[in-house]
């Protein structure tokens, strides 16, 4: 949806629970028309039940550096934490389930807002992140890192506990099997011991002659 008033742009991507708004302008500068969004002047995220969160462009594009990556992430099977070093958003796992996003403000004094996400509230985070970064309106680079391969530990832990363990656990009881097999064979028969070979008989000394 696009509302017009002169040249300012506002963009509404909606969702079960959140409502992403973002208003701007076009960059005339460069020759864009009247419904591109070239410049953003400000956003609006609304939960259902939670506080509003409203920022400058960077604010946004902090939100979608970590928190499009983290997805990926869960997609395949790691969850960890997610943060750039300096910017006002982080993204991780909740200690009680779902998810927990950290927001920083950059007013002084302001202490960080802390939100618990279900699964349910961050796919709807994710879809309107991607609505808007795809929506060809916008006429602006929204960088996010690039997929990167995931690392040797990060595959083996998308691998279940149980599953890593059968392995390991198969060998030993492998070896322990063997062993016991072993043990309960007879012991091997010993040879009886050849009989020493008797000397022979010395023959008598003869009587010297007369």
């Amino acid at each position: 949806m696009v509302q017009s008033s002169v040249m300012k742009q506002s963009l509404v991507f909606d969702q079960l629970s959140c409502r992403l708004q973002v208003e701007g302008l076009p960059d005339v500068s460069i020759g864009q028309g009247d419904s591109a969004l070239g410049i953003i002047t400000g956003w609006s995220l609304q939960w259902l039940g939670r506080p509003l969160l409203e920022g400058r462009r960077e604010h946004l594009q902090a939100l979608m550096q970590v928190v499009l990556p983290y997805a990926r992430h869960l997609i395949s099977g790691v969850r960890r934490d997610f943060s750039l070093a300096g910017e006002p958003v982080d993204i991780g796992p909740h200690l009680e389930g779902g998810h927990r996003l950290l927001l920083r403000s950059s007013q002084p004094e302001t202490p960080p807002l802390e939100m618990h996400l279900d699964d349910a509230e961050l796919a709807d985070l994710v879809r309107v992140l991607d609505l808007l970064r795809l929506d060809p309106r916008v006429q602006l680079p929204l960088e996010i890192p690039e997929p990167e391969p995931l690392g040797p530990r990060e595959l083996m832990e998308r691998i279940p506990l149980h599953q890593r363990l059968t392995a390991p656990l198969g060998g030993v009881a492998a070896l322990a099997i063997s062993a016991a097999l072993v043990l309960l064979l007879p012991p091997p028969a010993v040879p009886p011991a050849p009989t020493p070979l008797a000397p022979a008989p010395q023959a008598a000394p003869k009587a010297p002659r007369p």
